[in-house]
């Protein structure tokens, strides 16, 4: 179930803050179309290291390429509120590291966080709606403090699809009531996905050096997939949900979206961790580590890798992508065998069912512990506010989702029960577990999932197939890798296996993505060309 460089900014040279003097980046350096701002953490660093670069050199220039691109030129919608302490932050991490204090290889990195994961600054935590425009989390969501402790700079939130796109069974991914519709940066009339639509736009145009999405079912693989990114939707409780505004525990999980596999890599590393606030983290101990590690560029040598054929068929320009990258698997030293993933179809109803009753609940503990001034603190209050603001919140679609949720019982419910029951059994042990002992596979491979849809307030979101569901209801985890394209938009292949599999995954996945290196840059065009393959 799937829920449903236009302007290049060099560095100037400048103080930064501190007397710490910063270089210009020489325009020979392949960082990209977008210089330093489409470079990755390694390359940042490096100037930094070197003293050409500092933070709040680096910091200042995304501020400026958001205010060129996202909120004027293209106007991509990607970002939904800046962090007003950006700056200060960033002054603070140079300071450190003129000290000799540097935190890890994130210190003085900007990112975005997904405007579901709660801060406790001065900036909003909402999942789009209006009903917390304005309300400060309580605390950091862990996943935040984790990220500051390693020494990024957040230096804003991104735009998503309200509720993380549970609100309507007709919904359009990457519109909120308060941030707008979020825009594809390789076609402007086309949909980013959701619900992580704004962390996908706004890597891909290069706004920030990472971003943070959060997934119950395809919302970083397929916004990733469909922006030209690398995501990773972890397996569940390898990142706390603690902060994290809920859709279902059961399924929820924050991870990495980036323009390279290593990247994503580094910052699923800092995400990690303990969190007793949230006791499925405690099931991590012991299978963590840094995934640094895992980039090896023949990761593919000897891998057994199953084909999930019954996830093709959906496109078949994509399919003939998706075949060129299978040949590519192979050259790289990996044995390939069909292997359809079973049951996919008996936990279609029973996911929506454990979803509905999970948000009812979890929205509302969220609420109690996070936002306790909000104007809303329970699923009856949200329904209600947004009937009370039909014009601002309800122009395009409904809110069913809300309303169903509503109507379930709690979490003792044996309806409840045995849905979730259902879903495990099917997902996982009849399900990933049983195709990949049965072949003896490392990880199954298949279409992420279709490329762009035009954005359709009318008629809503349309899918053009999705690999996102087995791994998302079975907690699993799930890699997309840049691909290829298909009238020069992109989509992605999925690396997915075992719980806590992520080495492996990553190993894979970036031995592909080294061999291949499909990702190029967006051009903020209107619409598709038809003539472009």
């Amino acid at each position: 179930m799937d829920r449903r460089d236009f302007v290049k900014i060099g560095l100037a040279a400048g103080a930064a803050g501190g007397g710490n003097r910063v270089l210009a980046a020489t325009p020979t350096a392949k960082l990209g179309t977008g210089g330093i701002l489409d470079a990755g953490v390694h390359e940042q660093q490096q100037m930094m290291e070197a003293g050409k670069l500092t933070s709040h050199a680096l910091t200042s220039q995304y501020l400026a390429r958001i205010k060129t691109i996202d909120k004027s030129g293209p106007r991509l919608n990607a970002i939904i509120e800046i962090n007003p302490e950006a700056l200060k932050i960033a002054l603070e991490m140079d300071r450190e590291r003129n000290l000799k204090r540097v935190r890890g290889p994130l210190h003085g990195i900007p990112i975005l966080l997904k405007d579901n994961i709660a801060t406790a600054d001065r900036m909003s935590t909402t999942a789009g709606s209006l009903a917390l425009a304005g309300v400060r989390a309580a605390r950091d969501a862990h996943v935040t403090a984790q990220l500051r402790a390693a020494g990024a700079v957040i230096i804003g939130k991104t735009n998503l699809s309200e509720w993380a796109n549970m609100r309507s069974t007709h919904s359009v991914s990457g519109w909120s009531a308060r941030g707008g519709l979020t825009l594809n940066p390789y076609s402007l009339d086309r949909n980013c996905s959701g619900s992580s639509s704004g962390s996908g736009a706004a890597i891909a145009a290069g706004l920030a050096t990472l971003a943070v999405g959060t997934e119950t079912d395809g919302s970083i693989v397929s916004p990733a997939s469909i922006c030209g990114l690398v995501g990773i939707k972890p397996t569940l409780g390898l990142v706390s949900r603690s902060g994290i505004i809920p859709i279902a525990h059961s399924q929820d999980t924050a991870g990495p979206m980036a323009r390279s596999v290593a990247d994503a890599a580094l910052m699923l590393s800092a995400m990690t961790g303990v969190d007793p606030k949230d006791a499925v983290t405690q099931e991590s101990v012991g299978k963590v580590g840094d995934y640094r590690a895992a980039l090896d560029k023949g990761g593919l040598k000897g891998a057994r890798i199953g084909v999930a054929r019954n996830f093709f068929g959906h496109n078949a320009e994509l399919d003939a992508v998706i075949e060129k990258a299978l040949l590519d698997l192979k050259a790289q030293g990996a044995t390939l065998v069909d292997a359809d993933v079973p049951n996919v179809s008996k936990y279609n109803d029973s996911e929506t069912e454990v979803l509905l009753y999970e948000f009812k609940t979890d929205l509302a503990a969220y609420l109690k512990e996070y936002a306790p001034n909000a104007p809303v603190s329970n699923m009856a209050e949200l329904i209600a506010f947004n009937q009370q603001h039909r014009q601002q919140e309800l122009p395009y679609f409904g809110q069913e989702y809300l309303e169903q949720a509503q109507a379930k019982g709690g979490l003792e419910s044996q309806a409840y029960k045995d849905a979730l029951a259902n879903n495990r059994r099917y997902a996982r042990a009849e399900g990933i577990d049983q195709v990949m002992k049965e072949h003896q596979l490392d990880a199954l491979v298949a279409p992420t999932g279709g490329p762009a849809w035009l954005t359709d307030f009318i008629n809503g979101d349309h899918f053009t197939g999705s690999f996102s569901s087995p791994a998302a209801v079975a907690g699993y985890p799930h890699i997309t890798v840049p691909a290829g394209y298909v009238h020069g938009l992109p989509v992605g292949l999925s690396f997915v296996g075992a719980a806590y599999s992520e080495a492996a995954l990553i190993r894979m996945a970036y031995s592909y993505e080294q061999a291949t290196l499909h990702r190029r840059a967006p051009q903020f065009p209107p619409s598709v060309s038809l003539a472009v393959r």
